[in-house]
């Protein structure tokens, strides 16, 4: 049983599953999806939420952040760090912010004031650790525009800082930063079916992250310049060299980056390469 995220990292969970070889789908206003894996089953609920359900067994294992996790109190296995979002590939922030125009510049500056969030147990933590009293209230969404009418300070989660610019918040203070990671009940994490199956799961959601931002390249190198070429081509461990039937050219292949390909090809060409074939990745296992 798999608990997935409902909201904004529903779609790009899909996706990623998709990539991964696991076929989500869901009806219009469903919770419970069609997954073309036999020895599947699973229900969308809030991020906020599953690593509850996680630890309490109605879920063998599950996708939410590290920071649901930890205001939960949630005692699970976390299996992987599985690091994306709906926007980015980057981990979040949840931060303190302040008004632009506040006089408050520090966490200590927070002495008395009323601050609002979703995170409020890590919030309240956070700021008895140093040594600051303040009214912690939950907010039940639109948490950017309670400050400075309704609240003196928020806590939010952000990726790039965009919303909050916008918002003519300032950042104050990062709380703590939190990606999304598959986690496991305790008691299903000790059954081996049950755990290599999971196991499974991390190896394929990994392997698709890890191709994103990487692709394939292919092309023909004449043999009397393949030194200059292999020293200009970067792969994962060694590019693969096979022989074509003239037997002054050999054929490469291999994986890079994706952001350095504008540069490699340019160079490969000015090596002699040619028929040069780029082509993307679903899966890479290291």
């Amino acid at each position: 049983m798999l608990g997935l995220p409902k909201g904004s990292l529903e779609e790009s969970t899909r996706v990623l599953f998709g990539k991964a070889g696991f076929s989500i789908t869901l009806s219009s206003r469903s919770y419970r999806p069609v997954i073309d894996d036999p020895e599947l089953d699973g229900r969308f609920v809030r991020a906020q939420e599953v690593s509850r359900y996680v630890e309490h067994g109605f879920f063998d294992c599950g996708l939410t952040g590290l920071d649901w996790i930890r205001e939960n109190r949630s005692d699970v296995v976390e299996v992987c760090d599985l690091i994306y979002s709906r926007a980015t590939r980057l981990k979040s922030r949840w931060v303190m912010a302040v008004p632009e125009s506040s006089p408050i510049r520090a966490v200590e500056d927070l002495q008395g004031k009323r601050i609002a969030t979703e995170l409020v147990e890590t919030t309240r933590a956070f700021l008895k650790e140093r040594g600051v009293s303040a009214e912690v209230e939950f907010s039940w969404g639109a948490t950017e525009m309670k400050a400075p009418d309704l609240v003196d300070a928020i806590v939010d989660i952000t990726e790039t800082g965009g919303s909050l610019r916008a918002n003519k918040l300032r950042i104050v203070a990062t709380i703590m930063e939190t990606n999304t990671k598959l986690i496991a009940n305790r008691q299903s994490w000790e059954i081996p079916a049950k755990r290599r199956k999971i196991e499974n799961i991390a190896l394929l959601l990994t392997a698709a992250l890890e191709a994103e931002s990487k692709v394939g390249l292919k092309l023909n190198a004449p043999k009397d310049r393949l030194d200059e070429i292999l020293n200009g081509l970067p792969a994962l461990r060694n590019p693969t060299i096979s022989p074509l039937s003239s037997a002054d050219w050999v054929a490469l292949e291999t994986v890079v980056d994706e952001a350095v390909v504008r540069e490699i090809i340019p160079v490969l060409k000015s090596h002699g390469a040619e028929g040069i074939i780029e082509y993307p990745l679903n899966k890479v296992v290291y």
